[in-house]
């Protein structure tokens, strides 16, 4: 596998996701370890996206855990809706997003109780 170090985050993507992405917290409560950048855990998310790995594969030196758990914490925090919005509103303000190649979805549920 690609060793993540030489594939980082691109400079472009890093620049819009620390737009929204929250701080970091500075004290460590389980103590230990050394914290990952944001950056390197950001390369990792993206190495597993787009590999179609599981964390537990990630390259050598890469320890799986924190990089999951970062995950989850930006999941909560609704990094990856407000990156998506960025890269969007970025894309649009220079006139390369094609709206005649979007597609719509929808999901239709059946009324509870008939609709009553």
């Amino acid at each position: 596998m690609t060793n993540l170090v030489e594939r980082p985050a691109p400079d472009e993507l890093w620049v819009l996701f620390r737009r929204v992405v929250p701080p970091t917290e500075v004290n460590r409560p389980q103590g230990g370890g050394r914290r990952r950048a944001g950056r390197e855990v950001l390369a990792a998310i993206i190495f597993v996206s787009t590999s179609g790995c599981t964390w537990r594969q990630l390259p050598p030196g890469h320890s799986w855990q924190p990089v999951n758990r970062r995950f989850a914490q930006w999941s909560r925090a609704r990094v990856w809706a407000r990156l998506h919005r960025v890269v969007l509103d970025e894309l649009g303000a220079r006139g390369e997003l094609d709206w005649s190649r979007c597609a719509i979805d929808s999901v239709s549920l059946r009324a509870a109780k008939g609709g009553l």
